[in-house]
């Protein structure tokens, strides 16, 4: 309904092990920023400036390895759209079988390259109401256990969080069964407080998007959900909304959470919604669509903390429209929102 979110970081903890392994025994001499892939030559990964951009790029991620692929198979201009996405940096999402192994390569990895993980938490029980990415912890004690995982991991390294895509607002449209709803808020508090228990952790708990409904539908549930002891909130997470519209609902929900900021998802919305298809379907997959603003720090308004590219371009929303799984890579439709930018 509002955007499947995916599984997770599959197989990130090798890749990220790879990395660090890599960066441990490089020479100490370089100190700029650039990072390998695993491509070699003419595949190299590049962290963006960090006045603009503090988060960090995934050297070995999905996108850079595809980049790496094309250079190898000798399709150069291919690699190089895919390079706008591969030298952005994206949001790790915590599997759930080794969230403390994982949250510590992923933070680990950007404090050496001198930036902040971008982490997104997304294991709520009775996650995504039986769509695409349904599943999520077995109970609540489970995802206590979990959430401790992660901060196990993170310690005081520096980490953005974006807390539990769509868990609002499968409550306030009573997606989430009735018995269900009083334990997602305690959980979702319990998340935030341990989570902000951390020296350089930020938490932003995500608060649907622009073509969902009205702020007023949603800020008692951000409140009973704990927004008052998290840095702020999420939008657009995985969705395709402008940032201008983005921009409107966040401020309109912000003056109704006291002021809290807030982050922007603009990953796939550099042409907008989707509104040929079915009102249903249009989140899924969606053909047309461009990737959107490159992540920063210096937005448009002092209420927006960053812009994000919390869901990864070119992963599937769901087995819809041709793509694969929730969550896997599809180096197809990557192509086409990187070509679409142009």
């Amino acid at each position: 309904m509002n955007g499947s979110r995916g599984a997770g970081a599959r197989a990130s903890v090798a890749v990220v092990g790879a990395f660090l392994l890599f960066a441990g025994c490089s020479s100490a001499g370089g100190g700029g920023d650039k990072s390998d892939g695993s491509g070699g030559s003419g595949s190299k990964i590049t962290q963006q400036p960090k006045n603009s951009d503090p988060f960090w790029v995934n050297p070995a991620g999905n996108a850079a390895e595809q980049v790496a692929a094309y250079v190898k198979a000798g399709r150069t201009d291919d690699a190089e759209q895919i390079r706008k996405i591969a030298e952005q940096p994206t949001g790790e999402w915590i599997g759930t079988e080794n969230p403390e192994q994982e949250a510590r390569g992923f933070t680990e990895a950007a404090q050496q390259a001198g930036r902040a993980a971008i982490l997104v938490l997304y294991n709520i029980p009775h996650r995504d109401c039986g769509q695409f990415s349904q599943g999520g912890a077995a109970d609540g004690n489970t995802y206590r256990a979990w959430i401790d995982g992660v901060a196990r991991g993170i310690e005081d390294r520096p980490a953005t969080v974006i807390l539990e895509p769509d868990a609002i607002l499968h409550l306030v449209n009573q997606c989430t069964p009735a018995q269900f709803q009083e334990e997602r808020y305690f959980l979702l508090k319990t998340a935030i407080t341990r989570l902000k228990s951390l020296k350089n952790t930020k938490v932003y708990l995500d608060a649907g998007n622009a073509g969902w409904g009205h702020p007023d539908q949603i800020f008692q549930p951000l409140k009973q959900a704990g927004i008052d002891q998290a840095d702020g909130f999420a939008v657009n997470v995985s969705n395709f909304y402008s940032t201008q519209d983005s921009l409107a609902y966040g401020k309109q929900l912000s003056a109704k959470v006291g002021g809290k900021h807030f982050v922007i998802d603009t990953s796939r919305n550099g042409n907008g919604p989707y509104t040929a298809g079915k009102a249903e379907e249009n989140w899924c997959n969606p053909p047309g669509r461009a990737l959107g603003e490159s992540p920063t720090t210096k937005t448009a308004d002092p209420l927006v903390d960053a812009y994000l590219w919390v869901k990864r371009p070119g992963e599937s929303d769901g087995t819809c429209k041709g793509g694969p799984q929730a969550g896997d890579w599809w180096p197809e439709y990557a192509l086409k929102l990187a070509k679409a930018s142009d």
